[in-house]
């Protein structure tokens, strides 16, 4: 006997074999003929497999009779043939074992038709269903394949801590990590909270990016990856916003610009070519259930050369194109969703690599160009989302580095060791972000990224 998956019992070539499957009922069915029909999945596929469990069964009466949707079992039978239109194959149990039961009164997913509010609030259960299962399998895809994407382009998957006493990204809005006790912290002569009496011995968060601690190994190893998770709390509810989240973040020396934006393409169009390869049916579920363009959106981006423009020339053709958009266009301001899916859904009608962007709406770490006005950044915007990944060649220059700090009021003596890989070696490098929930949410068209990741963290929730 042979234990299978439900994937593989549906595969033609397990016609003949006997099985152990296990797994969970979705649906019982009797027949007058004396046996029940049995849909049986365990999470490895969309489809479930059909079992046939006859009355001369032992338990037929007292137990496979009272199988109700979510009670688990595991199956011993020959997987043969189907007749029945849809399915290849079903499987004619000799044994039924019962597991678990789930009360048909209580078990809140005996229904269909439940909203995706009402499945966040059973988080542990919603993965059970058709549209999260399907979700998690295409969320699986693409991390398997941004590994093996970077490995084999020689980048070394390293980690960046979690824990930090820097903010790469200025902005401020930090989840504080402390082992002070909050009822009687301890307070220094002006009557703030000592952080030196903490368990670090100054003030740490979660962190918002393992870009920084990239950068200084790609300057030993060459060309690295990170893939954790990250935090932001950003008081934020919308659809697009989660306070933790996992971000894949590359880094090579010596890379221009133009080399970050080749790897950012040929990035996307592995990933998206692998789920359409290895996820035909989840997204056959998402273009017949979620999005109608689910599919033939991501042949695009990989049919698709990516189109590259500068910052300002997107500015020109967003004041030429008379569009009443809500966010009035300007040279300078940072570019919003509406303006980005102009561009890639109605002018270029393709993905888009903006860069060069005004100096003053990025960050310190992006290396200033020569007109002083703009610095060497990227933004590569698809259809549907905007941006998808944002990047940039890191400024190598330590006198321009300083300066820029100094401007948007960073301390230097907080990123002494960051300020070292300028003084000892310094090359040009470049990297950037993907935030995987952002990326799984472009790949189904779920509307919101909240269902894209098994366990949401948004504010006031935090319960699972």
């Amino acid at each position: 006997m042979e234990k299978l998956s439900v994937a593989q019992a549906r595969q033609v070539e397990s016609v003949g074999k006997d099985v152990l499957l296990q797994g969970w009922v979705r649906t019982r069915r009797d027949s007058k003929g004396g046996f029940s029909f049995l849909e049986l999945n365990d999470g490895t596929s969309l489809a479930n497999v059909q079992i046939i469990a006859e009355a001369t069964l032992p338990n037929y009466q007292a137990e496979i009779l009272h199988l109700t949707a979510g009670c688990s079992i595991s199956v011993e039978g020959t997987v043969q043939a189907s007749p029945a239109k849809g399915q290849a194959t079903e499987v004619r149990a000799r044994r039924v074992l019962v597991h678990g039961l789930a009360d048909a009164a209580r078990y809140p997913l005996q229904k269909k038709g439940h909203t995706m509010e009402f499945l966040r609030e059973i988080a542990h259960l919603r993965p059970r269903s058709n549209t999260f299962g399907a979700v998690l399998r295409v969320r699986h895809q693409i991390c398997r394949s941004i590994h093996e994407f970077f490995w084999e382009n020689g980048f070394l998957y390293v980690q960046a801590p979690i824990i930090t006493g820097s903010d790469c990204e200025g902005a401020g809005q930090m989840f504080r990590v402390t082992s002070l006790d909050y009822s009687k912290p301890p307070r220094n002569e002006a009557g703030e909270i000592d952080f030196s009496k903490d368990f670090f011995g100054k003030s740490t968060y979660l962190t918002v990016s393992g870009q920084l601690e990239a950068e200084a190994l790609a300057c030993s190893l060459g060309k690295v990856y990170t893939f954790g998770p990250t935090f932001r709390a950003e008081n934020s509810n919308t659809s697009r916003h989660l306070a933790e989240f996992w971000m894949i973040e590359p880094e090579a020396a010596f890379y221009t610009l133009e080399d970050n934006m080749d790897l950012a393409e040929a990035f996307l169009k592995r990933l998206f070519s692998d789920v359409l390869k290895h996820c035909g049916e989840d997204m056959q579920f998402f273009k017949d259930r979620i999005e109608p363009t689910a599919i033939s959106t991501l042949e695009g981006i990989v049919q698709s050369p990516f189109r590259r423009l500068s910052y300002t020339e997107a500015i020109e053709i967003l004041l030429q194109s008379k569009q009443a958009f809500e966010f009035p266009v300007a040279w300078g301001v940072d570019l919003q969703s509406e303006h980005e899916r102009y561009l890639t859904e109605k002018h270029f009608q393709c993905p888009v690599i903006l860069y060069d962007y005004p100096r003053q709406i990025k960050a310190f770490y992006m290396r200033l160009n020569d007109d002083g006005k703009t610095v060497r950044a990227m933004d590569v915007l698809v259809p549907r989302v905007g941006e998808l990944i944002g990047g940039s060649q890191r400024e190598e220059r330590l006198d321009v580095l300083e300066q820029r700090m100094a401007e948007q009021g960073l301390d230097p003596a907080g990123y002494g060791w960051y300020l070292d890989l300028r003084r000892y070696g310094t090359v040009p490098h470049s990297g950037f972000g993907l935030g995987l929930e952002r990326t799984v949410q472009f790949a189904t068209g779920m509307g919101n990224i909240r269902d894209v990741i098994p366990f949401p963290r948004t504010p006031g929730n935090a319960e699972f």
